[in-house]
């Protein structure tokens, strides 16, 4: 997900998606302990839009303040 579409979400929706997007990226790395993935790089893309999530939501934060 490109960082234009996390600003048109609200506060409230990026901090569920952040949630959500963490739980299935621990499933992820979990599972790819276990045994391989079709996509390894998955993992890697997850953690880029996990943290460009964060990002926004800290912009949004400083910018309130």
């Amino acid at each position: 997900m490109k960082k234009e579409n996390f600003k048109d979400l609200s506060t409230a929706d990026l901090q569920e998606r952040l949630a959500q997007m963490e739980k299935d990226y621990l499933q992820l790395k979990v599972n790819h302990s276990v045994t391989t993935i079709d996509n390894p790089a998955k993992i890697t893309a997850d953690r880029r839009n996990i943290a460009r999530v964060k990002t926004e939501l800290r912009q949004r934060e400083l910018n309130n303040k």
